[in-house]
């Protein structure tokens, strides 16, 4: 570093030497585990490191190089192109030609698009590349089947808080770090917390804390975490993770949990309309006729989220989902509606004559509607008809359950049935 060089951010000073070094990831780096034994047995793989951010991914991927002796070359999936590929392609050959191994390190490798990865195939394939792509991404959904066929996927976790705490107080021990900066317990266990897991943003905020004031005291601490929003992304794996920890905290009546998860996909930025119609769809689908008003006030939110847009349209969602969660359950309808959907697939059965609209005199003359018991004039002949095809008579596809409003249904439609006559009972 010259005088004029700004120094390397704490987090890239403290990167991990060797792998006693790393912090966490203990069921990939214990003994036995399987990177410890693919390092140990020197044997080179292309790798898939999936993982959240700031948990060491790229660490890894550098030790891997250091352990087995070869060249590192590191692309970021969000600058990159085919074009440098090609160069690593390029240097790769010169390298081989003298005896050596080249590792291409790939961050972020969710962000190459088909052909872009399909170009890494035949250079990893043949073993003049060995690929470590790095992403944050599921690599079931991000990278093509192909290259995942190729590489094993190791999955990275969150840092533990003890694991994100011992690191704050190596980074005031190492020479590398911040020696003569003092903190308190209770600033880096307030650290640990915040961070959720990930060691750049410990040890960037404890850098920043550090500049504002010596020793580092929790108040320090909160002024250089900021306002942090929650990590989402919007189109990816943890937005539909977070929509479906919603719907099942609804659905598992717990207003506490849908009011945290709901809170989470609004701060990370998600679209509140689109939130709404999910929330609409919980309405219909897991309250159904146990409480009839849910669906209506449903809708009513999504009316009001829309109207008054957010944030003080997120406060009608807030009070839905309580209202969901709170409310007596029923998929009754949801089960009978997927049931006749299967029927219906299954075979076109003609519609009994008697119930055939008949508009013109040629389909009287044939036969339509005749016989039909119009339930105003005949109740009793009205429930003695049939009203199934003949090959379905008897078929029950809806059954209430016992819920709140469903209850009532339950017990009126056992007397309907018991009205209707089934002259050939069928499963």
């Amino acid at each position: 570093m010259t005088l004029f060089e700004a120094p390397a951010p704490l987090a890239e000073r403290l990167r991990p030497r060797t792998l006693d070094e790393v912090v966490g990831q203990r069921q990939l780096l214990g003994p036995g585990k399987p990177l410890r034994r693919l390092l140990e047995s020197g044997r080179l793989n292309s790798l898939i490191l999936w993982g959240p951010p700031g948990v060491g991914k790229t660490t890894l991927a550098r030790l891997v190089a250091q352990y087995v002796k070869a060249h590192f070359i590191s692309l970021s999936a969000v600058t990159a192109g085919v074009k440098d590929v090609r160069a690593a392609v390029d240097e790769a050959e010169r390298r081989v030609a003298r005896g050596e191994r080249t590792i291409l390190f790939l961050d972020e490798i969710h962000r190459f698009n088909k052909a872009q990865q399909d170009a890494l195939l035949p250079h990893v394939e043949r073993g003049l590349l060995t690929l470590i792509g790095a992403t944050t991404e599921n690599p079931s959904f991000e990278v093509n089947p192909a290259l995942r066929s190729r590489a094993r996927t190791l999955v990275l976790e969150p840092l533990s808080f003890e694991d994100v705490r011992d690191l704050l107080s190596r980074a005031l021990r190492d020479e590398r770090g911040l020696p003569g900066v003092d903190a308190s317990d209770e600033a880096l266990d307030l650290l640990a917390r915040l961070s959720d897991g990930d060691a750049r943003r410990a040890l960037g905020t404890l850098e920043v804390a550090a500049s504002l004031g010596n020793p580092v005291t929790p108040e320090l601490v909160t002024d250089a975490y900021g306002k942090h929003l929650p990590a989402m992304d919007k189109g990816g794996e943890d937005f539909y993770n977070l929509i479906s920890a919603l719907h099942k905290s609804v659905r598992g009546s717990h207003p506490d949990a849908a009011l945290y998860w709901l809170a989470r996909m609004i701060a990370g930025g998600a679209d509140p309309l689109y939130v709404a119609r999910r929330i609409v769809r919980m309405a219909a689908e897991d309250i159904g006729l146990a409480d009839p008003q849910a669906l209506r006030l449903a809708v009513a939110a999504q009316q009001t989220a829309e109207f008054l847009g957010s944030p003080e349209g997120d406060l009608a969602l807030a009070q839905l989902v309580v209202y969901l969660a709170l409310a007596p359950k029923s998929n009754s309808v949801y089960v009978a509606w997927k049931h006749a959907l299967d029927l219906a697939a299954e075979q076109q059965h003609p519609v009994p004559v008697h119930l055939r609209n008949a508009p013109t005199q040629l389909m009287r003359a044939q036969g339509y509607g005749k016989g039909y018991a119009y339930y105003f004039d005949d109740p009793e002949g009205s429930f003695a008809q049939t009203y199934l095809p003949d090959a379905l008579n008897g078929l029950q596809i809806y059954a209430a359950s016992g819920e709140g409003w469903e209850a009532r249904v339950k017990e009126r439609w056992q007397k309907l049935r018991e009205l209707h006559t089934s002259p050939e009972p069928s499963s």
